[in-house]
């Protein structure tokens, strides 16, 4: 039972830091921050794998005076992320969206890896020697007879 309590513990320890680096600080962050977030997330149009806030072509440029231009007017950053996506498609993003069948690409990894290490448990648990069980005489000999064959085998 104590094992369970720890494994509990740590569940819920793991859940509270991904909700925690999850949660949106909203309108602390300024309007710079917010726009220099929104370019971040965003592919340039006219180059290979670099966001919008690293390129310097003009394209780049004339989308982050346009983003922080949007911020000002008072529209939100899924707004001006959906402009975006509207106007040049889900290439935009750099990261895909999480929603929806998407969402499967984010969330089916994590489900095969807690399989695995659930199912690794449940067979090192029933692999596991339990007290009660007694060697026999002819387990004894099965591994005399394995260990004199290793010793004789030439190197």
């Amino acid at each position: 039972m104590r094992r369970w309590g720890a494994w509990a513990v740590m569940a819920i320890v793991v859940t509270g830091a991904l909700v925690y680096g999850t949660v949106d600080e909203g309108s602390a962050r300024t309007t710079e921050d917010r726009a220099r977030s929104i370019a971040a997330s965003l592919r340039c149009p006219t180059c290979r794998s670099q966001s919008v806030l690293e390129s310097d072509s003009t394209q780049a440029q004339a989308i982050r005076t346009d983003i922080v231009r949007r911020l000002q007017a008072g529209q939100t950053e899924g707004e001006i992320t959906g402009y975006y996506v509207s106007r040049f498609g889900e290439q935009i993003r750099l990261r895909p969206d999480s929603g929806g069948v998407a969402g499967l690409v984010w969330v089916l990894p994590v489900v095969a890896l807690v399989i695995a290490v659930a199912g690794l448990g449940f067979a090192f648990r029933r692999w596991r020697v339990q007290a009660g069980r007694e060697v026999t005489d002819a387990d004894r000999l099965l591994v005399e007879r394995a260990r004199g064959r290793w010793r004789r085998r030439p190197t």
